[in-house]
């Protein structure tokens, strides 16, 4: 059944559960709060059908092989691969922990910084974007969130994003026109907006070829590019150990739109080539990706 749009989708995560994380992580280190991820996964993954069932797009797909029992603990491990990331997201806010974050493609953006030229940083549900926050500081540019305001306020309050220090402001697609106006004043003023490339959330979209099945990816991104001339950097992220992060920005797009041919088809081509940089990461990062939503019945 569709969700309503008069009803909010159901929120996982309050003060108290957010509060006990943050104290085991002050007493015993990431390890520590780790240690209770896999009972509380467990629970979600024998009694939260839902959940378990909105995994199965993505894992039908990534590991088509696997029976269904694999399937459900594949589910499992994805749970306890998101924890992981959301209780690193909560300690890098709060300085608790330094991770080692290594940055593939970082020449590329100080080189943006030079040219004083803003550019789209183009996310997607994997990994964990909120750990290269800290190395774009150094760019000494506002980061501006293309994204609905955090509908739980446990999370809003922790991570703090929008507040009067931090330099991630956000950019309610619900304004005028998408907030686009926003968008190309933040672009043109030479700051960094991201926006999320592999999930449409009622945006306009096009269908794509992605993990071999059509599946829908919204293309504002590129037609902001292609009319402002700004470059679009993949960001792509994964866990590689307890304090350590990989991140993958090496991948820049610079979309273009010829006349006499529809705007449209050529924008889902630059979109086609997002989508084969995100399926081949996907290959060697399997863990890392949390989308939880069908977008392959969205193309539907």
């Amino acid at each position: 059944m569709p969700e309503s749009k008069s009803i909010p989708p159901r929120q996982r995560g309050n003060a108290l559960g957010i509060w006990f994380f943050r104290i085991l992580m002050q007493l015993f280190g990431l390890r520590g709060a780790y240690a209770l991820l896999y009972p509380v996964c467990l629970h979600y993954a024998v009694w939260d059908r839902d959940a378990v069932r909105s995994a199965q797009p993505y894992i039908s797909r990534r590991f088509p092989q696997l029976s269904v029992l694999k399937q459900w603990w594949t589910a499992y491990r994805l749970f306890i691969s998101q924890g992981k990331n959301l209780i690193d997201r909560h300690a890098a806010i709060a300085g608790a922990v330094e991770f080692d974050t290594a940055i593939e493609g970082y020449e590329q953006l100080l080189s943006f910084a030079h040219e004083k030229q803003g550019f789209i940083l183009l996310t997607s549900h994997v990994g964990n974007w909120q750990t290269v926050m800290h190395s774009l500081e150094k760019l000494n540019r506002t980061v501006h969130l293309l994204m609905k305001p955090e509908l739980n306020p446990a999370i809003r309050d922790a991570v703090k994003v929008d507040a009067e220090e931090s330099q991630l402001k956000i950019i309610s697609p619900e304004l005028p026109m998408g907030g686009v106006v926003e968008v190309m004043q933040a672009l043109e003023a030479g700051d960094i907006v991201a926006i999320m490339g592999d999930r449409a959330y009622g945006a306009d979209s096009v269908e794509v070829d992605f993990m071999g099945s059509p599946a829908n990816f919204p293309y504002s991104a590129f037609h902001i590019a292609s009319t402002t001339g700004c470059p679009v950097v993949v960001l792509l992220s994964s866990k590689t150990g307890v304090n350590a992060y990989s991140v993958n920005m090496a991948e820049v797009l610079r979309p273009q739109v010829k006349r006499g041919r529809n705007r449209k088809e050529q924008l889902q081509e630059w979109v086609q080539k997002y989508a084969d940089i995100l399926s081949n990461y996907l290959l060697a990062h399997p863990l890392q990706y949390f989308i939880f939503h069908d977008i392959w019945k969205d193309a539907d």
